[in-house]
């Protein structure tokens, strides 16, 4: 058989009239398509019908010169574009960028990769240049119990050493949390355990956490409007995180020990 293959090369070396294939029938094709075939010697060592379409290496009936006469030719894309703008300012969005194909996958080839790709973003600020979005930006919460030696009257020398502020208390439901949260053990961090989906939770917010010129905590979500989305990360594992929505504010938090939380 390796001898009466070495003939038929020999053959195809003596003139176009000597072997027919894709080369000399002059066709390539995309795809499985019966009519691109030629007359002559397939790649199975079966004389015959043979194919010059891609499907062909799936099917075993290639013309002997297939690859020669269509080699595969893979995708090829640009570079990509900058990335655009936020598709909104003052809530979490995304921007996005793009690269076009520069030559299409041929016989075989290998294929285009992605040819966009998307990012979360927030804009701070509206076009006019209002300072806006920090309420979206992930909440930061420890057990209220780390708050026993922390009082609250302010810390920070931004507050006047005189004054006491009284803080307020957000109320948040829990939608989702990580499965970290649950698997922490440590004496310091076993109140994560009691982070549950469905839960109402309460985070106070007050110095030195409180801003001294905003008088707001960050990622307290008091701007949203109930129906977004918002970002929580524990401290003491960053793999323990989730989302929630906010309830709504009040002055002082009513929730049980275990489900009461400050803005660190």
């Amino acid at each position: 058989m390796r001898a009466l293959w070495m003939a038929l090369c020999a053959l195809a070396r003596l003139g176009p009239g000597a072997l027919a294939g894709c080369a000399e029938a002059g066709r390539c094709c995309p795809g499985r398509d019966p009519a691109c075939f030629a007359r002559g010697w397939r790649l199975d060592r079966v004389y015959g019908t043979c194919f010059c379409d891609q499907a062909c290496r799936l099917t075993g009936d290639c013309c002997f010169d297939y690859a020669r006469a269509c080699p595969a030719r893979p995708c090829f894309v640009g570079e990509w574009s900058p990335w655009s703008g936020c598709a909104d300012q003052c809530k979490p969005t995304t921007r996005v960028r793009r690269r076009s194909v520069q030559q299409e996958p041929q016989n075989g080839g290998a294929p285009c990769p992605p040819l966009e790709e998307r990012a979360g973003c927030l804009e701070y600020s509206t076009p006019q240049g209002q300072d806006c979005g920090h309420a979206f930006v992930p909440a930061f919460i420890t057990t209220s119990a780390f708050n026993k030696e922390r009082r609250r009257q302010a810390a920070s020398p931004q507050w006047a050493t005189h004054t006491e502020d009284a803080g307020y208390c957000m109320e948040f439901k829990t939608e989702s949390l990580t499965p970290h949260c649950a698997l922490e053990n440590r004496p310091l961090t076993r109140w994560m355990q009691y982070l549950r989906e469905g839960y109402t939770v309460c985070v106070d917010c007050q110095p030195p956490a409180m801003n001294a010129v905003s008088l707001r905590c960050s990622g307290d979500g008091l701007d949203s409007d109930g129906n977004q989305t918002l970002h929580w990360q524990a401290i003491g594992n960053p793999r323990c995180q989730g989302t929630w929505k906010k309830v709504r504010k009040v002055e002082q938090c009513s929730c049980p020990d275990v489900h009461s939380f400050i803005f660190i």
